[in-house]
């Protein structure tokens, strides 16, 4: 991964493309070292961390890890997801937070010199491109060793750079002997969510 420690940077986390392409490759992210990584390669403005929470059940499985977050470094981005019944019967999650990255990446875009987005959405191809005409450079992270790959071929060949998320896991991955921070695994909102309609 190309960074400049010079460089004006932000994240931007899309949670649950993150959580899937982690899972895909079979490692947990530990956030702290993640945050870590970044502020030692660059100067890290913001990491933005963006989650749709089912806000119906009385405890949101993704509750600790955005209390977390929220007090940890990181500009927590949120919105409630919306429950429905699919044409079969079956409860689905929605929830799609693409436009607030979009608005929050175009929003820092005059202030920063590096955008590092964690998704493989090629939605954002456009406006990784509008953000490119101010003269930001953009880093794609995602995954191409997943089953099956999660990044679009357009946003690849749109971003300045692509890392996939295999290359950085042993910077960004929680031991086995790195001590949790609950005992019950924490399932994330991405597990139950479809694709928009």
């Amino acid at each position: 991964m190309i960074i400049h420690n010079t460089e004006r940077t932000s994240l931007f986390i899309d949670g649950s493309s993150l959580y899937s392409a982690s899972r895909g490759l079979g490692f947990d992210v530990d956030y702290r070292k993640m945050l870590d990584f970044f502020a030692r390669r660059c100067h890290l403005l913001r990491a933005h961390y963006y989650a749709a929470i089912l806000d119906t059940e009385e405890y949101s499985p993704i509750k600790p890890l955005t209390d977390w977050l929220s007090y940890n470094g990181y500009f927590l981005v949120t919105k409630t997801a919306r429950e429905y019944t699919d044409q079969s019967g079956r409860r689905r999650i929605k929830g799609n937070m693409d436009i607030e990255i979009a608005v929050d990446m175009m929003e820092a875009a005059p202030r920063i010199d590096h955008a590092i987005l964690f998704t493989g959405d090629s939605d954002f191809r456009r406006v990784v491109e509008a953000v490119q005409r101010q003269g930001v450079r953009v880093t794609v992270v995602s995954s191409m060793r997943s089953s099956p790959p999660l990044i679009g071929d357009d946003l690849r060949r749109q971003a300045d750079q692509f890392v996939d998320l295999a290359d950085i896991a042993e910077e960004i991955t929680r031991r086995p002997a790195d001590p949790r921070p609950r005992q019950t695994p924490i399932r994330h909102p991405a597990d139950q969510l479809s694709e928009p309609e």
